[in-house]
């Protein structure tokens, strides 16, 4: 429908349709309210994210079982009483869910894991969510939603900035109607190790646009033989300080006759931004460029799946991805993508099928690609945006 259309509706209805105004003064001034005061805020989205092995659902099932109590946070203070947290996991079974928090101390009787809809339907993180503002509505004190992983909300493409916003929409409105706090559990992006960690998070930049504060956990090599610390640390917040946080570390402890849980033990706060304290990455980095690069295979397969697209999309797709510019044009390479110029743009196309003798021929891409120059650089093709 075109805008002109658009204003004939608009006109046509009169007036029961009508922009609503609110004036400034009018808006009531309200404090952000916190679980865990400047890590944890009520009402809103924060994101968990990491690498794997750092113990994300660990740290969130660790916070957890303090809220249900009522305890101190890592820093020593405590919050405004006990309260129910509510938990889906598409990772981790029921069972380990419970002996972890019963390795932290938690209230059992406060915790309610997400078993479905109705008597044989899953749940459905991207369809389900306002069935379960409903049902948590009906609890005592609905205080924290853990989501675990975040991205399972996100209907369409999770690389998509406008597909990743309207998913958690819901999710949103959620922690606004019942005032809960909501942690999304997230990873980082392989082959994103010395970048911004916010930028390090999977999936569309929207995720941690959306969220109000980014907590991210890392393993940061010790000194010496010295094993790995852990740490947690705020990378994003739009409504308190951005830096800090705590090292901790994972213990296990029998929470039942041959039944052992998993729980985070804090150690001592810690100074400076996430990015300081990451500087020294706890991966190698010649497996973190493979790795990329897989990465990015994986993401060019997925894109051009169902046809070609511009270059400039794809670039700009896989900035948001955590992808490079190099790493994509190398990854391009590497599958033997073909380029093209229609009107005035590049396009991008997965190889054609070609005949027996010439299928996988390096020779055969090579005429059709150019030469592979130095960083995965493609000779003889200029793509000017």
């Amino acid at each position: 429908m075109s805008a002109a259309q658009d204003l004939a509706r608009l006109a046509g209805a009169g007036a029961a349709l009508g922009v609503r105004l609110i004036r400034g003064d009018s808006v009531k001034l309200e404090p952000v309210r916190w679980l865990w005061p400047g890590f944890l805020p009520t009402g809103m989205l924060t994101l968990l994210g990491g690498a794997p092995g750092c113990g994300k659902t660990t740290i969130a099932l660790t916070l957890a079982a303090t809220l249900t109590r009522g305890g101190r946070w890592p820093d020593g203070s405590r919050g405004s009483g006990a309260g129910d947290v509510i938990v889906w996991s598409g990772e981790d079974a029921q069972p380990v869910l419970a002996a972890r928090l019963a390795a932290a101390g938690a209230d059992l009787k406060r915790v309610h894991f997400i078993d479905g809809v109705g008597d044989d339907d899953g749940f459905d993180p991207g369809r389900d969510m306002p069935l379960l503002e409903a049902t948590a509505d009906k609890l005592e004190a609905p205080r924290l939603l853990i989501l675990d992983p975040v991205v399972s909300a996100v209907t369409g493409d999770s690389h998509k900035g406008a597909e990743v916003r309207r998913s958690l929409q819901p999710v949103v409105t959620l922690a606004q109607r019942l005032g809960c706090a909501v942690l999304g559990i997230t990873h980082f992006s392989k082959g994103t190790g010395g970048r911004d960690p916010v930028e390090r998070v999977t999936g569309s930049i929207a995720f941690a646009a959306l969220a109000r504060l980014v907590l991210v956990a890392a393993k940061v090599k010790g000194e010496g033989d010295d094993e790995p610390r852990r740490v947690l640390l705020r990378a994003k917040s739009n409504i308190g300080p951005d830096d800090g946080g705590f090292a901790y570390e994972l213990e296990r402890v029998e929470v039942a006759p041959e039944v052992e849980g998993q729980r985070a033990r804090w150690l001592e706060a810690l100074e400076g931004t996430a990015r300081e304290l990451l500087a020294e990455a706890e991966t190698d980095p010649g497996d973190d460029e493979a790795t990329a690069l897989d990465d990015a295979c994986g993401f060019l397969r997925s894109e051009l799946a169902n046809g070609p697209k511009p270059a400039k999309y794809l670039y700009g797709e896989g900035r948001q991805a955590g992808h490079s510019e190099r790493t994509l044009k190398r990854a391009k390479a590497q599958l033997g993508i073909e380029s093209r110029k229609e009107t005035s743009a590049w396009v991008w196309a997965m190889p054609a099928e070609r005949g027996k003798g010439a299928k996988g021929s390096k020779d055969s891409e090579a005429q059709n690609l150019g030469t592979v120059g130095p960083l995965g650089t493609v000779e003889g093709e200029s793509e000017a945006f």
